[in-house]
């Protein structure tokens, strides 16, 4: 299956890092943020990967270049400097994406999910009435109120005030069809569209409980690194000969 890797963001909350680097490119853990997403892309299995950029984007290309030093294949999807947010960067991109089913994470989180667990998701979306997947998490202390509701049956809606709401978390499966009257061209968020799809039972989603960040300010970047460092240096020490 292919991946996309949104990385056209202009990271205003993470400036001044920003200013002269694309946020993907910041570094946690001894390697840029993109780089954790197609190593674990790649250690599941799936190495057609485009990716999208607009601020600073040839800055993306130096760097990961076409993919081989981290065994995948790496497809460019350029936008203009201002971008095209998410849903009108995803429709710029579908003639990179083919006609299946394909997963989208979103440049500036950070992980722990298994992609592994997207091609099941892509066989259901073939086989059944919902064009788009979700992963949810438990909402972060700076997004208490939650993006949207998941049901019992697995569908997600708009929240409300008395329904329990979760965060989305920036990755998700879609079948092309979902941004079949999306303008390439124009500019176009995503919620909007997912709100209209929900209202239909064309959005399923699934509860994420393991660890998740959104990687929108220098503090959490920081707070992040030095999760990593710590994880990495324990990790060192566990396999140390006795």
């Amino acid at each position: 299956m292919q991946a996309m890797i949104l990385a056209a963001g202009r990271g205003e909350r993470m400036r001044p890092l920003t200013d002269t680097l694309p946020k993907p490119l910041l570094c946690v853990g001894g390697k840029p943020l993109i780089v954790w997403h197609i190593e674990r892309l790649a250690s599941a299995g799936i190495s057609n990967i485009v990716i999208n950029h607009a601020w600073l984007g040839h800055k993306i290309e130096e760097t990961l270049g076409n993919g081989h030093q981290f065994g995948v294949t790496i497809k460019y999807s350029a936008e203009s400097p201002k971008g095209l947010e998410t849903a009108g960067g995803i429709a710029n991109a579908l003639p990179l994406l083919g006609e299946q089913p394909f997963l989208v994470i979103n440049g500036d989180i950070w992980c722990d999910w298994n992609p592994t667990q997207a091609v099941t998701i892509t066989d259901h979306l073939q086989h059944a009435s919902t064009q788009a997947w979700l992963l949810m998490v438990d909402n972060p202390p700076h997004h208490p109120e939650g993006d949207f509701h998941l049901d019992r049956q697995g569908f997600l809606h708009n929240k409300t005030a008395e329904t329990i709401n979760h965060t989305f978390a920036g990755i998700g499966v879609y079948h092309p069809s979902f941004f079949r009257g999306v303008n390439p061209k124009q500019s176009q968020p995503l919620a909007p569209l997912l709100r209209l799809a929900m209202q239909s039972r064309l959005v399923a989603g699934s509860l994420h409980t393991g660890q998740w960040i959104d990687v929108g300010t220098p503090e959490r970047l920081t707070l992040l690194d030095q999760q990593l460092q710590y994880d990495s240096n324990a990790l060192a020490s566990s396999v140390q000969p006795r």
